[in-house]
């Protein structure tokens, strides 16, 4: 299963991967499996908002979902960002030798997923997407105002008081990146060997690299590898090329990667203040150092 910080609200991304009896086919399998991994990946990190809607929540919509046990068929709160509700009806049929992927952001943000993902499947490896908390945020603003233009700036939204310099959590858009928060609540259920977390900016600058860690993190052979990937000038990302036998490579859509307003420079300063304590014990929970604080601005 894939989780992320809320950054997708777009297409259906469900994959199944076949152990095949050849390594010809089994590469080609993985391959494709690796193709929908990719544009799921890239879906997270660089989407710009936050998956809100009743599409995506909904399984009459045809939204592929794990957590039926503990939610009824009718999903009267399906809409309800803070309570998905889950049908396994939907999902593809899994034989012997597979592994089926499906991915919804808003699990690692919601309190009840990690308890019923564990009452379904204890040993199900867990995949999620992180990137600098502050451009998650002014992405996730981006996409709402491309939908909303009337809304507040972001400079309004993001504060309780401005003058004060009280930074406003409950703003999902700020809260969804205090990663450290919603971990806490999935380890309450899994250990850090079931999680692998993947770096948005190196999915970027290195996607080969990442892949390979999911790579590795599924017990999959090394099949995606550089050769797989080219960068996309015009987008600014890499773009992931499919099998010899397909047609043109995989890259972001029109509504990916769209242009950041310009933020005031001491709201982003403020941001990475009230962000800094919380990536640190981030960085310990997850023995894994981001380097967030590292970047010289956010883009």
């Amino acid at each position: 299963m894939i989780l992320a910080s809320g950054l997708c609200v777009d297409a259906d991304v469900t994959a199944a991967l076949s152990t095949r009896d050849t390594v010809n086919e089994l590469c080609q399998a993985q391959m494709q499996c690796f193709l929908t991994i990719w544009s799921t990946l890239k879906c997270m990190v660089f989407q710009t908002g936050m998956a809100q809607n009743s599409e995506m929540l909904n399984p009459k919509h045809g939204r592929p979902t794990l957590l039926e046990e503990q939610c009824p068929l009718n999903c009267p709160n399906s809409s309800d960002f803070k309570d998905p509700c889950i049908n396994l009806n939907v999902m593809p049929k899994t034989l012997d030798g597979q592994l089926t992927m499906e991915k919804t952001p808003s699990y690692f943000v919601t309190n009840e997923a990690p308890k019923r993902i564990h009452s379904m499947a204890k040993d199900i490896k867990l995949i999620v997407v992180v990137r600098n908390p502050v451009t998650r945020a002014i992405s996730d603003y981006t996409q709402t105002l491309s939908k909303k233009p009337e809304i507040p700036t972001f400079e309004v939204l993001a504060f309780k008081n401005r003058t004060l310099g009280l930074i406003d959590a409950s703003w999902s858009a700020i809260r969804i990146g205090i990663y450290a928060l919603h971990l806490e609540n999935w380890l309450q259920y899994f250990p850090l060997s079931q999680i692998l977390f993947v770096s948005g900016e190196r999915l970027i600058v290195d996607p080969a690299g990442e892949m390979a860690k999911v790579q590795d993190f599924l017990g999959l052979k090394r099949v995606v590898t550089e050769k797989h990937f080219y960068f996309n000038k015009t987008k600014g990302f890499p773009c992931l090329k499919k099998p010899e036998d397909s047609s043109a490579p995989r890259c972001l859509g029109k509504s990916k990667g769209r242009t950041h307003p310009r933020i005031d420079p001491d709201v982003i300063h403020r941001l990475r203040k009230f962000y800094k304590p919380f990536n640190m014990m981030f960085y310990q929970m997850t023995g894994q150092d981001f380097r967030w604080e590292q970047e010289e601005g956010d883009k």
